[in-house]
């Protein structure tokens, strides 16, 4: 009894879904555009159940060639109900031009429900094999490989992307595919993205539904004008299509084959950037960009260095234009920038920031500007240059030496001096030559001869003897480890071993040497986090206190010893110091 009313309970459940649908009639065809000679086929499908009287157009410029052929299906799926009630006709039409298929129409609760109009292109005859089920032909209508590009007529310097679909037909199947030679990109600056898979999508193509996939995406910026051609990506395809037959159990029979596919080329016009307006500091930035210059220090002592940070960030062709550069006054020493970049290429286009890292290092007390940096850019969105300027950046130095000036004598002036004449700065031509002849002796039976015999015999007492004598040194583990941590140490307190007796440069390049040696044995960036932190970071290493110690004495007196007087023997000790804390250190890491 239960289970009738289970059963009674579900089927009204379904009955209220299926009316409560409202009612479609909708129409689909094979093809919006066919040859005088094709044919087309177009299903009507009703949505609801109870649908009577179904009345066909008149199909006025077609012939019908089979039909109607009636199905009906019904599903439920994750509680939701779906039905339809459809009649399929094979139509060839009459004649070439737009033909117009009138709409249908069904009665359903008393009601009529019509379908839509429908426009069909018929052009001239195409060719048609004798045999409609060869496997070249069907495959050759069921599979397209199209390169779709975003704009055909960019600005240089203007990102575009092109993508690779491959379309596939539900008439057919594709079994394998294998690129045989990928497209070429000549004219452009250009980056594959990275597809995360390859998922099958719904499109359309020519106006008929397909399967697609993205093969290959790649973002192009054109760096010149004229006409650029992409060439075509060519495939090979495994492909299932229907022989026209079918087996014993009525199932239709497939046959593989074996296809190459190529896509169309691809013609791009890129347009020459606007002269009018073009800023004279342009250098070929394209995009939507901010543009910012900033000083780490403005207060200084003399010899104490700054960073000049020039930093262009946004959207556009950022690998592509050189950032402006930064004048300094010559008091100011400026050394070669340090290029960063944070860029990343995506489906959106380039976008990140790139940047020039300036080091600066004064010379005397004083205080002195660094003039304002402009940048331009176009904006292709809007078709205009843009310029960003910004303020003038002052440096103060309060301490160091005080710049001398000579107003007596001007840098201008040129003092004459008499020429002095050496008696070698000038020779007579030589007119006359005396030729000897050139003395040769014969290798056979010389010195050298002999001598080269007897190497090979004195070389294998000496080879077995340095042999040995690496053996007994590399059996010596402590003594090994030691070398080595020697030669560690030389090699990072090398630049500071060319400083001595230069005090600054000296303990610049000791301090220096010492972070190096951090970073390289602990892979950490040490040259902005402070000596608390390295002495955390060498207990937890377990390194024993004493050699912590010592390692942050010769730190701290490396930032003093700077300002104080020091002699040559005091340089010697701490530079040995140095070495031997390496050394311990190594031991212990």
């Amino acid at each position: 009894m239960k289970l009738k009313i289970y059963i009674s309970f579900i089927i009204s459940i379904l009955s209220y879904s299926i009316f409560a649908q409202q009612a479609e009639l909708s129409v689909s065809i094979s093809k919006n555009t066919l040859g005088l000679n094709e044919r087309l086929r177009i299903e009507f499908s009703i949505n609801k159940q109870g649908g009577d009287n179904f009345t066909p157009p008149k199909f006025k410029d077609f012939k019908v060639i089979a039909g109607p052929s009636q199905s009906v299906s019904q599903s439920w799926i994750n509680g939701k109900v779906t039905f339809s009630q459809s009649y399929t006709y094979i139509l060839k039409p009459n004649r070439k031009g737009e033909l117009i298929i009138e709409p249908a129409s069904i009665e359903l609760n008393g009601s009529t429900v019509n379908s839509k109009y429908l426009k069909v292109v018929v052009t001239d005859p195409i060719d048609i094999p004798d045999d409609p089920n060869d496997p070249e032909y069907i495959a050759n209508q069921n599979i397209h490989l199209v390169a779709e590009v975003t704009k055909t007529n960019p600005y240089v310097g203007e990102g575009i992307y092109v993508e690779y679909r491959l379309y596939v037909s539900e008439n057919v199947s594709v079994y394998d595919t294998s690129v045989t030679e990928a497209p070429q990109y000549n004219g452009f600056w250009n980056q594959e993205i990275q597809i995360d898979g390859y998922p099958v999508k719904m499109g359309k193509y020519n106006g008929q539904n397909y399967r697609y996939i993205v093969l290959q995406k790649a973002l192009l910026v054109p760096t010149k004008t004229g006409n650029l051609t992409i060439d075509p990506m060519k495939m090979d395809i495994v492909i299932g299509v229907p022989t026209g037959r079918a087996d014993f159990f009525g199932n239709v029979i497939t046959k593989n084959i074996r296809k190459e596919f190529a896509s169309p080329k691809k013609t791009i016009n890129p347009k020459e950037l606007p002269m009018n307006g073009k800023p004279e500091n342009f250098t070929g930035a394209v995009g939507e960009f901010n543009f910012n210059v900033t000083l780490s220090k403005e207060v200084l002592k003399a010899n104490e260095s700054s960073q000049i940070k020039v930093d262009v960030s946004g959207k556009g062709n950022l690998k592509l234009f050189e950032l402006p550069t930064v004048e300094t006054p010559t008091e100011l020493e400026k050394y070669q920038p340090e290029r960063k970049e944070n860029v990343r290429i995506s489906a959106d286009g380039i976008s990140g920031s790139v940047s020039d890292s300036y080091t600066i290092v004064p010379q005397f007390k004083g205080k002195y500007k660094i003039p304002k940096v402009s940048f331009s850019y176009f904006n292709p969105k809007l078709g205009t240059y843009k310029t960003i300027t910004t303020d003038d950046m002052y440096v103060d130095v309060l301490e160091g030496k005080e710049l001398v000036t000579n107003n007596t004598t001007s840098s201008n002036t040129v003092e004459k001096q008499e020429v002095v004449s050496l008696g070698n700065n000038f020779r007579y031509i030589q007119t006359k030559t005396v030729f000897q002849p050139k003395k040769t002796e014969d290798f056979y039976n010389s010195n050298l001869f002999y001598l080269l015999l007897l190497v090979p015999f004195l070389a294998i007492p000496i080879s077995i003897f340095i042999g040995k004598r690496n053996e007994a040194r590399n059996s010596d583990l402590a003594g090994l480890r030691l070398r080595k941590a020697e030669k560690l140490a030389r090699k990072f307190l090398s630049e500071a071993q060319k400083q001595l007796g230069k005090k600054e440069a000296f303990y610049e390049a000791l301090e220096r040497a010492l972070h190096n040696y951090l970073k390289a044995r602990l892979n950490i960036e040490t040259a902005d986090i402070s000596k608390e932190k390295i002495t955390q970071i060498l207990e937890e290493k377990k390194v024993d206190a004493e050699t912590i110690t010592k390692f942050i004495e010769v730190l701290q007196a490396s930032d003093f010893a700077r300002y104080t007087p020091v002699t040559n023997t005091e340089m010697n000790k701490e530079f040995e110091k140095a070495k031997q804390v390496i050394v311990q250190l190594d031991k212990q890491l």
